[in-house]
């Protein structure tokens, strides 16, 4: 859901109004929180909220573009690509040290089961 999001920012980065003076795409946000599982006891991870962000978009001097207002300037959205691609290649770096985790979890259960059955 975090790379999901994040790629719907990057891939809008760009995306103006169609009108004068109308606004662009508004950055979106993603908010984690703990739920407990009651079958299994654990806490889990889970989505809280996915929210926008409001800090102020930009203005760029384009004359030609639809939503120019009647001064030129066109309110560009407020994504700043470097942050989102710092936060993707955090993303991902999350998703392979938790698929990681998973796998040590995986090979140490099964050394516990050889041990139990005698085995090397």
């Amino acid at each position: 859901m975090r790379v999901r999001i994040i790629s719907e920012n990057l891939a809008n980065a760009q995306s103006t109004g169609s009108t004068p003076g109308s606004d662009p795409f508004r950055r979106k946000t993603i908010t984690f929180g703990e739920e407990l599982d009651r079958m299994s006891g654990a806490t889990l991870v889970d989505v809280k909220s996915v929210q926008t962000d409001q800090s102020p978009f930009g203005l760029e001097f384009d004359p030609g573009n639809p939503a120019a207002n009647a001064a030129g300037y066109v309110k560009m959205p407020n994504v700043n690509l470097i942050l989102e691609m710092a936060d993707m290649r955090e993303a991902n770096r999350s998703y392979e040290s938790n698929l990681q985790v998973v796998k040590q979890a995986r090979e140490m259960i099964s050394m516990t089961i050889d041990l139990l059955r005698g085995g090397n």
